[in-house]
């Protein structure tokens, strides 16, 4: 055998040991591959059916959602009381907080300075809705409970300025001071509509009522007692 018969037989086995190689390292990283994929969809990290299923299903304990400049502007997750979806502004601060906790739904909203404004809540004894001021104090409020539904009124200091409300199927209205005190009231029980006026200290000056078909009128002096009535 010549010398350049030797080289070319060197030269071949030389390619089928490159060949060899090239089909060793793909089949190693199809193994790696496949493992990758085995460990990302094993059972308890997350679920993907089949090819043509509907759904799929993705299990986390929490879910954050960035805008491009990489701030945190909306996340899921789920608290010691319950599931919580909160939504950020630019600044980074919580300005909407829709939760479950073990009383019941609630849905928060807050302005630029992280104060509440707005509070919706549904838990056993009924549904509130509840408007807050910039002091943090409510303004107003309805509320349906078992046996009463009503809307309240509130001046600056907190304090009720008039609620309107409906208790076991009967209507009324009743006006209060700044200081909260009633100042008059409006109401219709079953057999009795009437009306009470009040001085600034809370006592009862003057009524007008309706009693088994007969009306009746009365004026009552500071200290609550009656110096005229008709009939």
């Amino acid at each position: 055998m010549t010398t350049e018969e030797r080289l070319e037989k060197l030269e071949k086995e030389l390619m089928r040991g490159r060949r060899f190689n090239l089909w060793l390292l793909a089949g190693l990283g199809m193994v790696i591959v496949a493992w990758v994929v085995g460990w990302v969809f094993r059972p308890g990290t997350a679920t993907a059916q089949p090819a043509g299923a509907a759904a799929r299903e993705v299990r986390a304990r929490k879910f954050i959602l960035e805008d491009d400049n990489g701030k945190t502007r909306a996340g899921l997750s789920m608290g010691m009381d319950g599931p919580r979806l909160s939504l950020d502004d630019e600044n980074g601060k919580i300005r909407a907080v829709l939760g479950v906790s073990k009383d019941g739904p609630s849905l928060q909203l807050w302005d630029e300075n992280y104060k509440l404004r707005f509070l919706l809540l549904v838990d056993k004894d009924g549904s509130k809705l509840e408007l807050i001021d910039e002091n943090i104090k409510s303004r107003a409020l309805l509320a349906v409970f078992k046996d009463l539904s009503k809307l309240s009124l509130c001046a600056e200091n907190g304090n009720s300025g008039a609620m309107l409300g409906v208790t076991e199927g009967f209507p009324s209205v009743s006006l209060f001071d700044k200081n909260g005190n009633p100042y008059a009231m409006l109401e219709a029980s079953k057999d009795e509509p009437k009306l009470h006026l009040n001085d600034k200290n809370g006592k009862l000056r003057a009524g007008l009522g309706v009693v088994k078909d007969k009306t009746m009128l009365f004026l009552n002096d500071e200290n609550g007692k009656t110096i005229w009535q008709a009939p």
